[in-house]
This record gives C-alpha cells, sequence and structure tokens, in this order.
C-alpha cells in the first residue's frame, strides 16, 4: 500500500496547507459544510471544526483501512483503491467547502 500511502500524505498535507493558508481569508465564524439543490446551505459548522474536521475525519477513514487490512485482511478488497479514492475526494470537498466560505463574504 505504499503508492496509496503516499496519495493520502500528500492529500493531508494539501488539506493541512490549505487551512493554513486560506483559513485567515475565511471571513465568518461559521462554515456552510452542504448545500441543497436550490444551491442554499443546509447546515453549517464552527470555522475551527470546519477546517481540522476534515483533516480528524480523513485520519480517522485510515484507521479504520488500516485496522480492517491488519485484523481482518481476508474480508478487504481493494483497500488501495479505497484509500486513494477516499484520499481524493475528501481533499477536493474540503478545498470546495473552503472556497466557498471564501466566496460568500
Amino acid at each position: 500500500m505504499l503508492a496509496a500511502d503516499l496519495v493520502f500524505a500528500c492529500a493531508l498535507v494539501v488539506m493541512i496547507g490549505c487551512n493554513l493558508y486560506l483559513a485567515p481569508r475565511v471571513p465568518h465564524a461559521r462554515i456552510a459544510m452542504q448545500w441543497g439543490f436550490d444551491g442554499k446551505p443546509t447546515w453549517d459548522a464552527p470555522k475551527r471544526i470546519a477546517l481540522w474536521g476534515m483533516v480528524v475525519f480523513m485520519l480517522a477513514v485510515r484507521l479504520i483501512i488500516w485496522t480492517a487490512t491488519t485484523f481482518t485482511p481476508d474480508k478487504v478488497h481493494g483497500a488501495e483503491l479505497g484509500l486513494v479514492l477516499a484520499s481524493v475526494i475528501i481533499t477536493a470537498s474540503h478545498i470546495f467547502i473552503v472556497l466557498q466560505a471564501i466566496r460568500r463574504a
């Protein structure tokens, strides 16, 4: 899983860099986390939780994948692909959410 771990590490660095660089540019104390079909936010979270909670969520996903592959390897299929896809999707959605928070100003 070396290639998948490299993608995961790069995605984590991008998310942390995004948080450190873009967080000061978010003017509001709350960030919209999900939008409805009408384009309006359906719920929001405090800025700190919205930014750093996604990093924690990504680490939790990695921990779950590691636990599954370590303790029940015969029941896990496609862990590398799952880790790569999760890393890319979570990072892309995080960047989208932060950029939307900056544009909402």
